[in-house]
């Protein structure tokens, strides 16, 4: 039995670590995981899913809010190996180095393409075609070990961020039960990545989920659907935010300005743009709840036919 500490936050690290509890040959003796955050308008406390996972297992949990400096006490927790996704911070050469089986991190893009925080989000947004799981050794750089296993996933024009996700969190957990005896065994090989084919996606920044309805349609359609479902996105009209979920490109052309708000289709919010149309299905409206877009145009949505976003 294979003594494993595992390493992650998300929903993404949760799928990876309840593999990790099922296979065979892996003790998952400790989980480290990101602090608690606040989350929602009342600021409640709310524990990393990977945490709640954990705890569900009696596996011990440490929250290191910097584990640069506070390492100590995993350094003696007895583990063979480390498995990592999603975790959040840059693990220190001392972790690493604890392990006489290795640390290997599951990453969410083809490396060296789209190092980083937002690999998926930024492949949406790029306009990718195509992305995937990279099964690599861990090196104190950032997603610059080198790489044992690859698989491919297709990015669909239908395809946001929330279904792009559920396709490479499928991929992991097939990843790692493909490999994951080969790891015990130091059955495989690693290949270093080439430093000069690199490329990177860094955290979405706040000022990036303010959509400007100019330019490319095809570029603001990734920018939106690699944004959705979280953390959204939206547009201002009149001095006050909208927000959108579910967008399309409508088969239609149109004359008019970019970023005006055109007569509802369907129920659905139409937005001009280069000359096509942005379909939108949901919306929330700044001080309202998230609604169907029919349910808006009968509301304050027609009102707002004319006015151009901003």
């Amino acid at each position: 039995m294979v003594k494993v500490m595992f390493m992650g936050t998300p929903m993404f690290a949760k799928r990876i670590l309840e593999q990790l509890y099922l296979e065979e040959n892996a003790e998952v003796i400790a989980v480290v995981t990101q602090p608690d955050q606040p989350v929602g308008r009342k600021q409640v406390m709310t524990p990393p899913e990977v945490k709640v996972l954990a705890q569900q297992h009696n596996t011990p949990v440490y929250q290191p809010v910097k584990l640069r400096k506070e390492y100590g006490e995993l350094l003696s927790l007895g583990a063979d190996m480390i498995i990592t996704c999603a975790y959040g911070q840059i693990v220190p050469n001392e972790v690493l180095n604890c392990v006489p089986l290795g640390a290997f991190n599951l990453h969410a893009s083809l490396l060296p393409k789209l190092r980083g925080g937002a690999p998926i989000q930024r492949a949406i947004m790029n306009g990718m075609m195509k992305t995937g799981m990279t099964l690599m050794k861990m090196s104190s750089r950032m997603d610059a070990g080198d790489m044992i296993a690859k698989s491919e996933v297709e990015i669909e024009q239908s395809d946001d961020y929330g279904t792009l996700e559920e396709k490479l969190m499928d991929s992991g957990v097939k990843l790692l039960h493909e490999w994951f005896d080969r790891l015990c065994a130091k059955d495989y090989t690693a290949e270093p990545q080439k430093e000069e084919e690199a490329t990177f996606a860094p955290i979405i920044r706040p000022e990036e989920e303010k959509i400007t309805f100019t330019g490319n349609y095809r570029d603001v359609y990734n920018h939106i659907r690699g944004l959705l479902p979280r953390p959204g996105v939206y547009a201002k009209v009149e001095d006050r935010k909208l927000k959108f979920w579910h967008v399309s490109v409508s088969e239609m052309t149109t004359d008019r300005p970019d970023g005006e708000i055109l007569p509802f289709i369907g129920g659905n919010l139409c937005v001009a743009l280069a000359g096509r149309v942005l379909v939108f299905e949901e919306v929330q409206y700044e001080g309202k709840k998230r609604c169907a877009a029919r349910d808006f145009k009968n509301g304050v949505g027609r009102t707002l036919v004319g006015k151009r976003f901003y």
